[in-house]
């Protein structure tokens, strides 16, 4: 149900309505097209729309599909429908072409994918208990041919009545000719004189005077009567036996047609439910083709009253817009039993009707199986009823005021809404003295708000916007408006009031200074102070979110640079315990060696005999040194032996966000594929792509982002570790550069810098660096050759070209 009666119109769908027709092939999508109607039950809308999402995926792909030959045939059935009836061979040509049409579509339709799934599901649904003899294209091109006459082959009898009219054709065509051969030779018809047709027959042009000189018959005269046109005699005998074959084979064409329309009769039935789908796929492409002129998207439904749309644009303003190359504000917008009125205040001009006006459009579109231009990922509900109260309704005839035709408006309101129902009134209570038309209005809004009805109202009654304080469910939202250059924004921003900016917008057309000041007094100081506020208290908010959106940005993006920088600092120390004990079991292996040489020594002193007291004496020393040697070694530091598999993260993991392969527009949240930090796409240029995080703004490939879902988003807690740390990242990747110029200095201060200039470049992300050392004496080539093989994420490291500095300049590439 839909109120007022001319809905479509105040709406905008009239309009709508018309695009499609016009999209479409032939009448049999435009009866399909003006039968489109408001639904409200879940599952049919749900196959509208996946049906023309499937046709809009086919045109996508550039698939070919029929797009001619579809022909209405209703006049042509109806008529075949009757006994000892016909249709000339034209429109069974027509019949014919559309047929292979239909069966192409047919076919299109019926295609299963390699798992075997149908590929167009619920196009497919269209075909259901459809039966088209496959024969029947062929059965007509048997009797008519591609230029819609019929074939000699079609009987035999036409084949012989043909033959002989050829050969009647052909003896009158040379008798003529000879005639008039010999008139020319003998001088009574003129050398330039060809033969012409008068009444369907061959004459020859004679003068008067010679008329006599040819038996025959005159068919006409020339304009000044000085020339006739004669039929000879013995010309005139065969034509007429032309005539009556021309009879003949007429007669015997229509047997032809009677026995092929004989044929076709009893599939009629069949054939017009054929003809009736080819209808719906010429309607559901207009759809499709509407859907990707204002990109147009299929959202998730949900059976129940509510909305969540992302991104949504008015669809006859963008496509206005879109001509003109302008932008248009998307609007964003919430409705559901938790908020379920918002009453919308702000400047004029400012947008509010607009966005009512968005609200009805794309429901009803929706609720007719239409795509939408919302972000894919909105939800949708459903309503059983919707209402609008905009623009003027005042009627001479009915002794209707503005006013009134407004309160007869919130009567039906009031009497019909209900839990499914989704109202829009633009400028609630405006038409009569305020006070009065406001405190009506409130009452008004009080009912439908009882009653449970969703909706969205417009109005600059202060006493409708205290309400949403007031009441569970009712919310403020405001039209955006920059009042540092006086223009509106075109925004909605939602959870405060706004203001009306009368002051100001007055100021900005250059109404005098004195008639605002008297206009300030007799305002009075309360309204001007509420207002006043209202602009302050926006003003602070947007302030406050832009920070502290820029804030949280910064703050995840600072805390993954220390993440890898605190994975960098852990593998230098598993780096340094490795070399300890590398040196620890070389040295061991040292002492090892030296005991057994002492023994070796001890015994060869034994086995001459030495003196067994400086024997003894030897061994004590020997067996000293070892013992010094082994708390040297004892006191090394521990080693952590490197594990195998990596340590798992002691800390709490962030909840996981889901990602979805969808194409990419300017608002969505992304991160780059591998990342954890959740920025935001502000810029789409060919492949290439601006990601905003907070106040720093990344440019990277459009391949390497992955989109994150909507639903898994959460506000996330600022991560105090990071935001205490003592460094401004920002302020570094801001003023890092990739080159670092090493010319001039000693060896190991040359490394120290180059040491600090990659640990940024790795923290910063940089892919390549460049290293100026020149080429001199050739002693810092080789010695940061040396230093970066010891490097761990350096991926590989070369000389410049030789056209930009060659063996005087390295660039390193890190890894991924």
């Amino acid at each position: 149900m839909t109120y007022p009666s001319n809905f479509e119109e105040k709406t905008g769908f009239d309009s709508i309505r018309v695009m499609l027709r016009n999209y479409c092939y032939s009448s049999l999508g435009i009866r399909h097209v003006e039968a489109i109607s408001f639904q409200t039950d879940k599952e049919l809308i749900s196959l509208m729309l996946n049906q023309a999402e499937e046709f809009r995926q086919i045109l996508l792909s550039g698939r070919n599909f029929p797009g001619s030959n579809y022909y209405d045939p209703d006049e042509i059935f109806a008529m075949l429908r009757l006994e000892d009836t016909f249709a000339e061979p034209e429109t069974l040509l027509d019949i014919k072409l559309s047929l292979e049409t239909i069966l192409t579509v047919m076919r299109i339709l019926n295609e299963r994918s390699d798992d075997d799934a149908s590929k167009y599901p619920n196009l497919k649904k269209l075909l259901d208990g459809l039966i088209v003899e496959s024969t029947i294209p062929e059965q007509i091109s048997a009797i008519i041919d591609e230029k819609a006459n019929v074939r000699n082959s079609a009987s035999l009898v036409l084949s012989e009545i043909r033959l002989k009219m050829q050969k009647l054709e052909k003896q009158a065509n040379n008798r003529i000719a000879r005639i008039l051969s010999d008139g020319k030779k003998d001088g009574w018809i003129q050398k330039d004189i060809e033969l012409t047709l008068r009444n369907g027959r061959q004459v020859i042009p004679v003068a008067v005077a010679f008329k006599r000189k040819i038996r025959g018959f005159v068919h006409d005269h020339s304009a000044s009567g000085q020339t006739a046109y004669l039929e000879p005699e013995e010309v005139f005998e065969i034509n007429n036996q032309r005539k009556d074959l021309e009879a003949e084979e007429r007669q015997e064409i229509i047997r032809i047609l009677k026995k092929l329309a004989d044929y076709l009769r009893p599939m009629i039935p069949d054939l017009l439910k054929a003809y009736d789908m080819l209808g719906k796929v010429d309607a559901i492409r207009a759809k499709a083709k509407l859907a990707l002129e204002m990109d147009g998207m299929k959202p998730h439904i949900k059976d129940k009253a509510m909305l969540d749309w992302v991104n949504a644009k008015h669809p006859l303003l963008y496509l206005s817009y879109k001509k003109q190359n302008k932008h248009v504000e998307p609007l964003t917008i919430n409705l559901d039993q938790q908020q379920s009125i918002l009453i919308i205040s702000g400047p004029n001009a400012g947008g509010k009707s607009v966005c009512l006006k968005t609200c009805g459009l794309i429901q009803y579109m929706l609720q007719c199986g239409l795509l939408v231009p919302v972000a894919s990922h909105s939800e949708a509900g459903i309503f059983n009823r919707l209402f609008i109260d905009i623009g003027d309704e005042q009627s001479l005839e009915n002794d209707l005021s503005t006013y009134s035709s407004h309160l007869l408006n919130m009567k039906h309101f009031i009497s019909h809404c209900n839990d499914r129902s989704l109202f829009l009134i633009d400028e609630f209570g405006a038409g009569t003295e305020p006070r009065i038309g406001g405190a009506i209005a409130e009452a008004i809004l009080e009912q439908l708000h009882t009653q449970k009805a969703l909706g969205v109202i417009t109005t600059h009654y202060a006493n409708l916007k205290l309400m949403a304080g007031r009441f569970e469910g009712i919310v403020n939202g405001s039209m955006l408006f920059d009042s540092k250059n006086i223009r509106p924004l075109f925004k909605l921003k939602t959870g405060t009031p706004g203001s009306s900016f009368a002051f100001e917008i007055a100021k900005s057309i250059g109404l005098p200074a004195s008639i605002l000041e008297k206009a300030s007094d007799k305002a009075g100081v309360q309204d001007l102070d509420f207002d006043i506020q209202l602009q302050d208290l926006e003003v602070r908010k947007a302030e406050l979110d832009e920070k502290e959106q820029t804030i949280r940005h910064a703050d995840n993006f600072l805390a993954e640079i220390i993440d890898r920088y605190e994975r960098m600092n852990k593998e230098l120390e598993q780096r340094k315990n490795e070399i300890i004990l590398q040196a620890r079991n070389e040295a061991k292996e040292i002492l090892s060696g030296t005991n057994k040489v002492i023994e070796r020594t001890i015994r060869e002193i034994k086995e001459s005999q030495a003196d067994k007291d400086k024997t003894k004496e030897a061994r004590k020393h020997l067996e000293q040194f070892t013992e010094d040697q082994e708390k040297v070694l004892t006191n090394i530091p521990p080693v952590i032996p490197r594990k195998k598999k990596a340590e798992k993260k002691k800390k709490q993991k962030s909840p996981a966000v889901q990602t979805e392969n969808t194409p990419l527009q300017i608002g969505d949240a992304v991160r780059v594929k591998g990342q954890e930090s959740i920025g935001e796409l502000t810029e789409l240029s060919g492949k290439k792509a601006v990601v905003s995080y907070g106040s720093i703004k990344v440019k990277t490939n459009l391949t390497g982002l992955e989109k994150i879902k909507k639903s898994s988003l959460r506000k996330e807690p600022a991560r105090t570790t990071a935001s205490k740390r003592m460094f401004d990242i920002n302020e570094k990747a801001a003023s890092f550069r990739p080159d670092i110029d090493i010319r001039g200095a000693r060896a190991d201060e040359a490394l120290k810098k180059l040491q600090r200039h990659i640990d940024d470049a790795y923290l910063l992300g940089v892919p390549q660096i460049r290293i100026l050392h020149g080429k001199g004496d050739g002693i810092l080539r080789p010695a940061i050759r040396d230093f970066l093989k010891e490097v761990p994420h350096v991926n590989r490291y070369r000389d410049e070209h030789p056209d930009r500095g060659g063996a005087g300049i390295t660039i390193v590439d890190f890894s991924g």
